[in-house]
């Protein structure tokens, strides 16, 4: 099994800067990818940012180009998502999740951080 622990999240003003983290532990072997997603109150669950774990290709959301920095750090099994300019509509419970290698789906996730951006 692999867990999954966010931090970072918290209360911040439009404009301002978060930075997430995800410390993964456990089975961290074979990852494929690791990503953010968010929810926000009422809706579905949204892509954010992703990373592979060897390569180090990154993919955006629209909304979080040009703001979000996804990074890595392999010898911490730990990602990274830095958030800037950030808007009220960001708000949202921000997860982490891991992909293994030769796989589909995001198999782990963490229980999330709640982000919220006030006017």
């Amino acid at each position: 099994q692999v867990q999954l622990v966010e931090s970072g999240g918290g209360l911040v003003q439009a404009g301002g800067s978060l930075r997430l983290s995800c410390l993964a532990s456990g089975r961290t072997f074979s990852i494929g990818t690791m990503g953010w997603f968010r929810q926000a109150p009422g809706k579905e669950r949204e892509f954010v940012a992703t990373i592979g774990w060897i390569s180090g290709n990154t993919n955006y959301a629209d909304s979080a180009k040009g703001r979000f920095t996804i990074s890595k750090d392999n010898a911490k099994n730990t990602v990274h998502l830095q958030m800037n300019s950030l808007k009220p509509e960001d708000t949202a419970v921000y997860f982490c999740a891991l992909r293994r290698l030769a796989t589909s789906e995001y198999a782990y996730w963490g229980q999330g951080t709640q982000v919220t951006v006030s006017l």
